[in-house]
């Protein structure tokens, strides 16, 4: 039992969350105990974790928790999502979160928002269930954000596409079953990209390379490569060309998911970090008592719960349907660059103990580095922050 008194959040007393909420809360939190965190440090040393473990969490409803039951979901909300990524926080293993985030909020959507019923048939039904793992195929070697930039491309050949090209940050790239992939179909800069869907056992794709990273080592991030690949035209996701607009629609998702995983995380490292410092003793006595202590988690502590409501503001927006592009990018952007510090300062605690990869708090630390880039740069939220105020 831990010695930390449960956050807000924990207690799940913020009026958007209901009992059905709290209920799924507690089930993934009892499922990250037992099938993760005791597995996470084997993973982390071989640098790959088993693809069962989607289908775990699968069988456990964290790949449809807002989709249709019509193709397996559970047709909650958004704060049924928050509710899971705070419970998350217990795999003390951010390599799988961010795999598991990638199947949940920013492949499934896309499907479910733009595919027809023979294509979620074939591609969402199986994605919830984890029959099928995903990835999301955006970013190139030579494009990031400027998604308008992509030149991987797709030509039409007798009914079919024929794909070129490559892309590059790919995570679940080399397990996928299959890509939600975005192609140039035509030269227009934003109007000549379309978005498909790509199996991955087509003839002429390769994983060239999985990148060997600073952070989350165990979750795959791949270099692809397309070599005249054929795919059936009928895989077009939407309209075609107008994919740079479903991508961007998408980001709103995707950076909510990722901000509500670094604020679970730095809620663990919290607890983690003052845990320690109960336990641990300088000078006969034990370091929460220190006040220099005291006063660094009390601030931690507030700022997180600033952030917390900037996120929940813009995760309402989201829920609602309404414009949440600024709200969302200033959630990301405080919440991500406050995680540097917040983990910097929960590692610290632990001494030399802390910069292991033996202690779970070594890892988050580690780990989190990537958010105030993946998702779109802490300098691009600034930049969308202000656009929208007029600058």
């Amino acid at each position: 039992m831990s010695a930390v008194q449960p956050t807000l959040a924990a207690q799940a007393i913020f009026p958007y969350f209901n009992e059905e909420h709290k209920l799924f809360r507690a089930s993934v939190k009892e499922f990250c105990k037992r099938e993760i965190a005791p597995r996470s440090q084997q993973w982390e040393e071989e640098h790959q974790y088993p693809k069962e473990i989607f289908r775990q969490a699968g069988a456990l409803g964290l790949f449809g928790i807002r989709s249709d039951p019509d193709w397996g979901g559970a047709g909650m909300d958004w704060w049924a999502s928050a509710a899971a990524y705070d419970a998350l926080r217990y795999t003390d293993f951010p390599s799988l979160n961010i795999g598991f985030m990638v199947q949940a909020d920013l492949t499934i959507p896309m499907i479910e928002h733009l595919g027809t019923s023979e294509q979620k048939r074939e591609f969402l039904a199986p994605a919830i269930r984890a029959d099928r793992i995903a990835a999301l195929g955006i970013s190139e070697p030579g494009c990031g954000s400027d998604v308008a930039g992509i030149e991987c491309s797709a030509r039409e050949s007798g009914g079919d596409l024929i794909v070129n090209g490559q892309k590059l940050w790919i995570t679940n790239g080399a397990i996928a079953d299959f890509i939600v992939l975005a192609v140039r179909t035509a030269e227009n800069r934003h109007k000549g990209i379309s978005v498909v869907l790509f199996p991955t056992d087509v003839k002429g794709f390769s994983v060239g390379r999985r990148v060997n990273k600073v952070g989350h080592v165990a979750s795959d991030t791949a270099h692809l490569f397309f070599d005249e690949c054929r795919i059936p035209a009928r895989y077009i996701l939407g309209e075609r060309n107008h994919g740079f607009y479903y991508v961007v629609r998408n980001f709103q998702g995707e950076r909510v998911a990722l901000t509500l995983l670094v604020l679970a995380f730095m809620d663990r490292a919290i607890e983690l970090a003052v845990d320690y410092a109960r336990e641990r003793k300088a000078f006969g006595v034990p370091l929460i008592e220190k006040q220099v202590w005291k006063h660094r988690f009390a601030e931690h502590v507030a700022n997180i719960e600033a952030a917390r409501w900037l996120t929940y503001r813009a995760l309402d927006l989201l829920n609602r349907n309404e414009k949440p592009e600024s709200a969302v990018a200033m959630a990301k952007l405080v919440v991500c660059d406050l995680a540097q510090k917040v983990t910097y300062d929960c590692m610290q605690v632990f001494g030399g103990f802390g910069y292991t990869t033996e202690y779970p708090i070594g890892r988050i630390w580690r780990d989190m580095r990537l958010y105030t880039i993946g998702g779109g740069t802490s300098e691009i939220m600034k930049e969308i922050i202000a656009k929208h105020q007029g600058y």
